[in-house]
């Protein structure tokens, strides 16, 4: 019943070890079927070369249970359940511990737009979350993962910042489908290790021009947008 979806999971996450994000079993790549109320996720602790397609586990969006697969889902599923619950919008997820990316979270700092690679993409820092408490950790640790996310964004678009990082944690990413939120993986890996290295050459380096980031995102996603073919 959901083979085309297990099927679309399947290849989205073997882009990870494809574009060099992840390592061993450091990641993971979830779509959502809305229509059918549905994701579809990686299972837990499998590593890539032995993943296939039959192997990916499809869950129920509203209750979190599995509807089809025979292998216990990614560890992650929670924290996924819950920014499909929140951003309303988005159809894949992907979670990695890329390191660039990583780096920025383990040290508790957002990745500033420096400069028009970051603006074609992300309309803005990439958002770091506050760190989870005591409680927050030892009780329902992934789903608050997700919450934490999620409030992260209350107060900026989640559609124009498809990515955060988690307080001493990694990224996830987001995106109209899975291999969408791959693609925004991927430029946000390069953009930390950019966003590093200019930081190393000038600690105090300071944002973009907010004309140039206007310019460079709103001519790619605006409503007068004009970057690419119609």
């Amino acid at each position: 019943m959901y083979s085309q979806l297990k099927e679309k999971v399947y290849r989205a996450n073997m882009l990870l070890p494809h574009h060099g994000l992840v390592k061993f079993t450091w990641g993971n790549v979830s779509q959502a079927d809305r229509a059918k109320g549905v994701m579809a996720i990686k299972p837990s602790g499998v590593a890539y070369e032995d993943l296939t397609a039959e192997d990916i586990v499809v869950i129920d969006l509203k209750n979190g249970q599995t509807v089809e697969g025979g292998l216990k889902p990614s560890s992650d599923t929670a924290t996924h359940l819950e920014l499909y619950r929140h951003f309303k919008t988005i159809g894949g997820i992907v979670h990695t511990h890329s390191r660039w990316a990583t780096i920025f979270a383990q040290t508790g700092k957002p990745i500033p737009a420096l400069g028009t690679t970051h603006a074609d993409y992300f309309y803005g820092s990439i958002p770091l979350t506050r760190p989870l408490t005591k409680a927050e950790i030892e009780k329902d640790y992934e789903k608050n993962t997700g919450l934490v996310i999620a409030e992260s964004f209350k107060d900026i678009g989640y559609e124009a910042l498809p990515s955060a990082l988690v307080y001493g944690h990694a990224p996830f990413c987001w995106g109209k489908d899975g291999d969408t939120a791959v693609h925004h993986a991927v430029v946000l890996e390069e953009l930390a290790f950019m966003a590093w290295h200019c930081l190393a050459l000038d600690k105090n380096l300071p944002p973009m021009q907010k004309e140039l980031l206007d310019k460079h995102y709103l001519r790619k996603h605006g409503k007068d947008a004009y970057y690419g073919q119609e």
